[in-house]
């Protein structure tokens, strides 16, 4: 459903990013961010997938400051190969693609940004520094970052066997009390979940996050109040 863009951020950097359409009128746009394993073919479904939903999608390829045309799997070798590229990457640079990115589907309307993993991190810096109407927040870690202020709505998935992010981590998310957010632990899942095509996909907890998910950006791109509630949930 989708293809490469060309885009460019306000520093001049040009890099690609994977932009779907909406079938029809879109109800507004969504950007997604990546894991470290680049936009691969599972980001560049779920962008298809949310577009098929109604919306306009795109996902920025935030390694090409790095390298261009990252697509990595899921062995070891290539997580470790994905984590270096992340590490030559400042969360601040990073913000600069996001916004280009979000400047390029600005006119579907109010946007909403969905991170993954270390694009899950990256979405709650945004949720606090750019002029998004909902930030969508799957494992990533941010209890680095509770300081900063949110400027919209948060929506949270964890879950409760991923060992990079243990209860205790998510309880200072919990205990952090910036409204208005909700936060999900799903019980079977641990880190990437939603990961389709890997160990770690868990179908049940995918799908259930997903139409919480498209219930909360539905929500924040219609300009509805979010609930200021944080839940567990399955």
């Amino acid at each position: 459903m989708g293809e490469y863009t060309t885009i460019m951020a306000r520093d001049g950097h040009e890099f690609q990013a994977w932009l779907a359409a909406a079938p029809g009128r879109p109800r507004g746009a969504l950007v997604i961010l990546q894991e470290i394993f680049g936009v691969n073919s599972h980001i560049r479904a779920v962008a298809d997938g949310y577009a098929a939903d109604g919306y306009t999608v795109i996902a920025p390829s935030l390694f090409d400051r790095v390298r261009r045309g990252i697509e990595l799997g899921y062995s070891a070798a290539e997580m470790q190969e994905g984590a270096g590229y992340r590490s030559q990457l400042q969360p601040e640079t990073t913000l600069k693609d996001v916004a280009a990115a979000q400047a390029v589907v600005k006119h579907s309307g109010r946007a909403a940004v969905i991170g993954y993993c270390w694009g899950g991190s990256i979405a709650y810096l945004c949720a606090t520094q750019l002029p998004f109407a909902g930030a969508v927040v799957y494992y990533g870690k941010v209890s680095a970052y509770l300081e900063q202020k949110p400027r919209c709505p948060l929506l949270f998935h964890y879950g409760a066997q991923d060992p990079s992010i243990p209860a205790q981590e998510v309880e200072r998310v919990r205990a952090a009390r910036v409204p208005p957010a909700q936060l999900y632990v799903y019980e079977d899942a641990g880190h990437g979940f939603n990961r389709e095509g890997s160990e770690s996909y868990r179908p049940a907890a995918a799908a259930l996050a997903r139409q919480r998910t498209l219930e909360f950006t539905a929500r924040c791109l219609a300009g509805k109040s979010a609930p200021e509630e944080r839940e567990a949930g399955p």
